[in-house]
């Protein structure tokens, strides 16, 4: 197996595992930005609706959560 090699060659495995990740920061650096995936950053929207409230008892409301 080839599991078998790198277990009696620990060596070789430690080249190989070096030149993947010299490979990878190569074509990292290489990757033209055009190439990057388009992301868009996570957003959070919280609506809350308080029927028949007015203002100033929503207010009163929310002055008392805040005191504990």
């Amino acid at each position: 197996m080839i599991s078998g090699i790198f277990i009696e060659r620990p060596r070789l495995a430690v080249v190989v595992s070096v030149v993947m990740v010299l490979a990878g920061v190569i074509s990292l650096f290489k990757l033209p930005v055009a190439e990057y995936p388009e992301i868009t950053p996570p957003t959070l929207f919280v609506s809350a609706s308080y029927p028949g409230a007015s203002a100033e008892s929503r207010d009163a409301d929310r002055g008392h959560a805040d005191r504990g």
